[in-house]
């Protein structure tokens, strides 16, 4: 095929975070765009980190030097649009090639609106981020900061204490695959999910995020999932209440990033912002039962506190993976109902696929128990 250009006029624009550090660098689309600044270590799936809704309300910067040299192409898409506030990149590929892609990445995210900021020294923001934390920040167009756009970062909203789960979540819900039912808890969950399940033989119905107990358990479902989502889970309130409810019936829960917050919060456990969140392809994950050590793609800013020998407050848990990196929590299992989470993303796309097997863990419960009535 063909290579093609990019597209887009660019111009003179900046990264400021709210620390008063600013990174010069070129626009693509428009401002300005204020959101939570994180950087991610992926080097390739630039769309399904885009159109992941645990992205919601961010301004992503790209560690991988270039950016948008495969284009898009729709089947890749983890949600319906792009859920990000802005892209930083080093560069911005003129060209992209791709039997599969059909537009660039550029045409792409202006049809949502979403600007991106390119020819940024994106090592030195990353190193900045990891020095001082996931901070508030704003794209905008021009040479530098003004008093007037400083003062507007400053009263932008936080991510501490943001329920946007309720914001990602799905209007009304839908259905598919064939046979054992399980409900799926759309908190902002990705689409590839919907596949794998779907995959291993099993109906899944996606419910949105406030969807009552009792509702769930009228459908009489095989299995609950509990989807990932953006956004702190401490605000999630409606949510532990609901989740206890279903475990305690011993209905199969699988939980994955938010919903393993909100399952270690529904029996007694406490969640802490992270420095700057685990985002990318490439965190090493221990599972201490085996010893066996999994490289996963992880997307969040929030953890469950604890550490290898247990999760405070909520003595029913027990931890079952743990971050090699910084020792942080990865995975619990309910010492008595079949309930268990993982921290990282198992039905990661493009990859890894280390984590795949954990579906599978979820099939067997659901097929170990009584069948449910219909």
């Amino acid at each position: 095929m063909s290579e093609q250009p990019t597209g887009g006029t660019q111009r003179p624009a900046f990264l400021l975070l709210e620390d008063g550090r600013w990174f010069p660098g070129m626009l693509v689309g428009e401002g300005p765009t204020f959101g939570e600044v994180v950087f991610t270590t992926n080097l390739t799936g630039y769309q399904e980190t885009f159109t992941d809704p645990s992205y919601l309300g961010q301004i992503v910067v790209m560690t991988a030097p270039m950016i948008g040299n495969y284009g898009v192409t729709p089947v890749d898409d983890e949600s319906a649009r792009p859920q990000i506030r802005g892209v930083v990149v080093r560069e911005l590929s003129q060209t992209w090639s791709n039997w599969r892609g059909e537009q660039s990445l550029a045409s792409w995210l202006a049809e949502a609106s979403v600007p991106i900021l390119t020819g940024v020294d994106t090592r030195a923001v990353t190193r900045r981020i990891r020095e001082g934390g996931a901070m508030r920040g704003v794209i905008a167009a021009g040479l530098e900061p003004d008093e007037a756009l400083i003062a507007e970062l400053a009263s932008s909203p936080s991510m501490a204490g943001l329920d946007l789960a309720s914001q990602a979540t799905v209007d009304t819900g839908s259905s598919s695959g064939e046979g054992p039912l399980v409900v799926a808890y759309d908190f902002g969950m990705k689409r590839n999910i919907v596949r794998m399940l779907a995959g291993l033989g099993l109906r899944v119905e996606v419910v949105p995020a406030t969807t009552p107990a009792a509702e769930v358990l009228s459908r009489h479902p095989a299995g609950v999932f509990l989807s990932n989502g953006p956004g702190d889970p401490a605000a999630v309130g409606y949510a532990p209440a609901m989740i206890r409810e279903i475990a305690e019936t011993g209905t199969p829960i699988f939980g994955i990033c938010l919903g393993h917050q909100l399952i270690s919060l529904a029996f007694g456990g406490r969640t802490a912002k992270l420095p700057y969140g685990h985002r990318g392809g490439n965190h090493p994950v221990k599972a201490l039962a085996t010893g066996k050590v999994l490289i996963t793609t992880q997307n969040h800013g929030f953890a469950v506190e604890g550490g290898p020998e247990g999760v405070p407050g909520a003595a029913e848990l027990e931890v079952t993976h743990v971050n090699l990196n910084d020792g942080t929590v990865e995975g619990v299992r309910h010492r008595r109902l079949p309930v268990f989470a993982v921290q990282y993303h198992p039905e990661a796309a493009p990859g890894p696929h280390d984590a795949f097997p954990h579906f599978g863990e979820f099939l067997e419960a659901i097929q170990s128990r009584e069948p449910a009535s219909s």
